[in-house]
């Protein structure tokens, strides 16, 4: 393995001590500007880059963000969703050259303690905080060790900065929308229950539904773990009951599609007979035949 350069390279290649070379990478007094320029100039030569990990002991920030998903492993490889978030977090990180720490884990136990070792170990300058929960110990843990935290998918609020969609506003959409359409008997194919969001769309869909005078007996939700699998599983079960749904609402794209190939096996035509709205838009959705109706 080739020896990584280090600070006393440097110097010697510059013809300086180390502690100019310091001052001159850190940006501090104590060096001329030529003397700046030269110890940059070799430090690139060399391929020279900080130690991040020294770095973080020092007290200075690590480069790095860390993102944690407490979710069934084989669901993350069909669902688009994490690949254009992740995405999106990169395109913006890479302008700062901020590196980007990401981890799977089985639970929000598991989580929690990825939390308590990165911040042990000066690992990450904050994290992002994804799939809140009804009754989510995260935000308290992260507030007791300092950790700044951005929660995706929270309600807003509290000591942490968010990011949040209106689920509840979209859901009251949803249904007005196929309601409108002449529909009286509605499924929602649900996500993973326990979650923040999951919960803020039943609710709303109990709520519209009982205010456009239909019971839970028409207008319901089962959960599913946001996989093609369930999401088809699913579909079969309620639409094989003696009253079966006129209209599907998934919480994701890819459990829509999975239904839709469903429907087609049982013969049941789409949009003529059964109505399917998926809660995330994604080119799935637009190569479908027929294209889904989706958020």
């Amino acid at each position: 393995m080739a020896r990584r350069p280090t600070i006393k390279d440097i110097a010697r290649q510059a013809g300086v001590s180390q502690s100019a070379v310091s001052f001159a990478l850190n940006d501090r007094p104590g060096v001329s500007p030529d003397t700046r320029a030269r110890v940059r100039r070799v430090a690139e030569e060399l391929g020279w880059q900080p130690n991040s990990a020294a770095r973080a002991l020092s007290g200075e920030r690590s480069g790095a963000v860390g993102l944690v998903l407490a979710r069934p492993a084989h669901t993350l490889g069909v669902e688009s969703f994490f690949l254009q978030l992740v995405s999106g977090i990169q395109e913006v990180l890479a302008a700062g050259r901020i590196a980007l720490l990401f981890q799977v884990v089985e639970d929000i136990d598991a989580e929690c303690a990825v939390y308590r070792r990165w911040w042990a170990e000066r690992r990450v300058d904050g994290v992002l905080v994804v799939d809140p929960r009804t009754r989510d110990p995260r935000p308290a843990l992260l507030e007791q060790l300092a950790l700044p935290a951005v929660l995706v998918g929270g309600a807003g609020g509290g000591a942490h900065s968010s990011v949040w969609a209106d689920d509840a506003r979209a859901m009251t959409r949803i249904l007005e929308h196929l309601h409108a359409l002449g529909h009286r008997r509605i499924t929602h194919i649900a996500g993973l229950p326990g979650l923040a969001h999951t919960a803020r769309r039943m609710a709303s869909l109990r709520t519209e539904a009982a205010r456009l005078g239909l019971g839970p007996d028409r207008v319901r939700s089962v959960v599913t773990d946001y996989s093609d699998a369930e999401g088809a599983a699913a579909t079969r079960r309620v639409l094989a009951e003696p009253a079966p749904p006129t209209a599907l609402v998934y919480d994701n794209d890819v459990m829509a599609v999975a239904g839709s190939a469903v429907a087609a096996e049982l013969a049941i035509p789409v949009p003529d007979r059964l109505s399917i709205v998926a809660w995330d838009d994604s080119a799935l959705c637009r190569v479908t035949h027929p294209r889904l109706t989706a958020l």
